[in-house]
């Protein structure tokens, strides 16, 4: 192909691209703004210009081919430099400017993200942010964000993944709601209770415990079942039972003695555990309005977990002197 012939498809790769990403014309002709039919006509464009074909097409479904799936990943890299070419006058900026489009679970980004944004966008004046509240995985590459937050175990391949804090689930009830039933000093106490669970998937209403080299599982059912962790906090707020939320969620009820937790001398092994990580493609850390927020939100989350240990520490009672 000559370099005339390859300038001509440009926009044709970048269509390919969504196509396949999104697995359908619909979607992709959506996100850029054409019709399905505009779509279908440039990935058809380009299958002709190549010379193989890059999808196979069902009623039901599209599929890259072998030299298909070889285009995509040659397509992908042409964005992410592209989107590197739009991002060189930031690189050699030495002063942080422009707008950072960070995306994250909703619980996440409104009790752990927000104040330390906050807190950033006093310190960089010249740095905008727009945070994104979404539950579901997105993508930063298909979708134009740059910064990415997820909770997972496995962080995906082809971001980096810098891990902000470990997310652990506890269980907790109000003191009212308990002081009302049977004393639960072990998991199988709770087949006596109201159990508030997620409901996403079959298991969730199985809850695993560790205790040293104990382990329990019980099958819990509850009046009240939610996959939002806030709503699960507030349904143990006004006493509807033990709910399983991350720390972070509960952490402000425990101060203030809302709810107490339960069980806390079991591990409580949720379906739902592992760390917050922050997730961009390589070429994001280069630019420094990128750089500075992704430094920011590592320290910030470094210093309250050393701050949470210090506290910890100074909490627990002294040991008693030689002779007292």
């Amino acid at each position: 192909m000559g370099t005339n012939s390859f300038l001509k498809v440009l926009p044709e790769m970048v269509t390919f691209m969504r196509v396949a990403e999104l697995g359908s014309f619909s979607a992709a002709a959506d996100l850029l703004g054409m019709t399905p039919s505009a779509a279908s006509r440039q990935v058809k464009r380009l299958e002709k210009e190549i010379g193989v074909q890059l999808l196979q097409r069902t009623t039901r479904q599209l599929r890259l081919t072998e030299p298909g799936a070889e285009a995509f990943a040659r397509c992908r890299e042409l964005v992410l430099a592209a989107q590197g070419t739009m991002d060189i006058a930031q690189q050699f900026s030495k002063k942080p400017s422009g707008l950072v489009r960070i995306s994250a679970p909703k619980a996440f980004a409104r009790r752990v993200l927000h104040p330390h944004i906050l807190d950033f966008l006093q310190r960089y004046p010249e740095v905008d942010v727009q945070l994104i509240v979404q539950d579901r995985d997105i993508d930063p590459i298909r979708e134009g964000v740059d910064l990415v937050v997820r909770l997972t175990t496995e962080p995906p391949e082809g971001l980096v993944a810098r891990q902000l804090m470990p997310v652990a689930h506890i269980l907790c009830a109000s003191p009212r709601y308990l002081a009302q039933g049977d004393a639960i000093e072990h998991p199988r106490d709770l087949l006596a209770h109201s159990c508030l669970s997620l409901g996403e998937h079959e298991r969730d209403n199985h809850w695993r415990f560790k205790q040293g080299e104990e382990e329990a599982e019980v099958a819990v059912r509850g009046r009240y079942v939610s996959n939002h962790s806030e709503v699960r906090l507030e349904a143990a707020l006004v006493g509807l039972g033990v709910a399983c939320v991350p720390v972070f969620i509960a952490q402000q009820a425990l101060k203030d003695g809302s709810v107490v937790r339960v069980l806390a001398d079991w591990e409580f092994q949720g379906n739902y555990h592992g760390h917050a990580w922050i997730l961009y493609p390589p070429s994001r850390f280069t630019v420094p309005k990128c750089r500075v927020l992704i430094d920011h939100l590592l320290d910030a989350l470094a210093t309250g977990r050393k701050k949470k240990k210090l506290s910890a520490s100074s909490a627990r009672p002294a040991p008693p002197r030689a002779g007292s």
